[in-house]
């Protein structure tokens, strides 16, 4: 007897629903696998900074015997790690605000505007990040050496000198991600609104930058997250921020069994970072789509 038709589409359908909702939940699978790994290591992180300086050497146990919180004041105190806390919110927010505006700026004039030259600036900025930046440091150096010898800025030790090297530094990627948002927004809302009497500053700031919400976000906590771990250029410039104490602190001869302390003041630093993604992950979110399906 043969099977009716309508059956067997029925069979058909009911496998492939069968075979998609088992490879859905082998790639959640894989997911919370990969999710487990990156967490691994800040867990053994967290634990080890609770324990004693004895019990991180000598014991075998994965978790301390006492959960010692004591550690994290007592980090924050000895390796004046207020200091270094302050001096990177100040350097990496005024960073992240400046180089975020002038990257808006500049990669609207890229998107909007053509100027003899501009292609070949836009490539000739984009190439910047081809040079290694350790090829930077000796005439940066030299640089601010002579600024603060004959114009008597302090830019070596200062946050003054880390704001205006990590603006300099993130521009170039910044503006190009910013002209790829400014570049999917229709030109024919700004031509309304100055048809309106908006002027075209007005246009660009009320329409195109509140449309262009979700690249500015991605692109401040771009420029933020890669401020906030430099260290290279901090350690040459003696810019205080908490790479640089962290690197110090760990480094003092009076501290080197206090790996502890060494892992509370890596959890402190780890945190604003955690903090400032679950607060801004859906924009973060929305800018990733966004810039994908451009």
């Amino acid at each position: 007897m043969d099977v009716p038709l309508t059956l067997v589409g029925a069979r058909r359908k009911s496998r492939l629903l069968t075979r998609k909702w088992v490879v859905e939940r082998l790639l959640d699978l894989l997911l919370f696998s990969i999710i487990l790994i990156m967490l691994v290591p800040f867990a053994f992180l967290v634990i080890n900074s609770l324990k004693t300086g004895r019990e991180f050497v000598i014991s075998t146990s994965l978790f301390p015997a006492e959960w010692r919180w004591s550690n994290y004041p007592e980090m924050w105190r000895q390796a004046n790690f207020g200091l270094y806390f302050r001096n990177s919110l100040i350097v990496c927010g005024v960073t992240t605000v400046l180089g975020t505006f002038f990257a808006a700026l500049t990669g609207y004039a890229l998107s909007r505007f053509r100027f003899p030259g501009s292609t070949l600036y836009g490539l000739a900025v984009m190439g910047t990040q081809l040079i290694p930046g350790t090829l930077f440091f000796i005439p940066l150096y030299l640089s601010f050496l002579w600024i603060r010898n004959n114009l008597g800025i302090p830019l070596i030790g200062t946050n003054l000198g880390g704001i205006i090297l990590y603006t300099g530094f993130y521009i170039p990627v910044s503006l190009w991600v910013m002209r790829g948002f400014f570049a999917a927004i229709p030109v024919d809302l700004e031509e309304q609104a100055m048809v309106d009497g908006a002027t075209r500053f007005t246009a660009f700031w009320r329409i195109v930058m509140p449309l262009a919400g979700p690249g500015l976000v991605s692109t401040a906590i771009f420029i933020f997250l890669t401020a906030w771990d430099e260290l290279f250029f901090a350690s040459i410039l003696r810019i205080k921020t908490v790479p640089q104490g962290l690197l110090l602190f760990s480094g003092n001869m009076n501290n080197q069994a206090r790996y502890d302390l060494v892992c509370a003041g890596a959890v402190v630093v780890s945190l604003p970072i955690i903090l400032l993604f679950l607060v801004l992950q859906r924009r973060l979110v929305q800018g990733l789509m966004a810039g994908a399906v451009k």
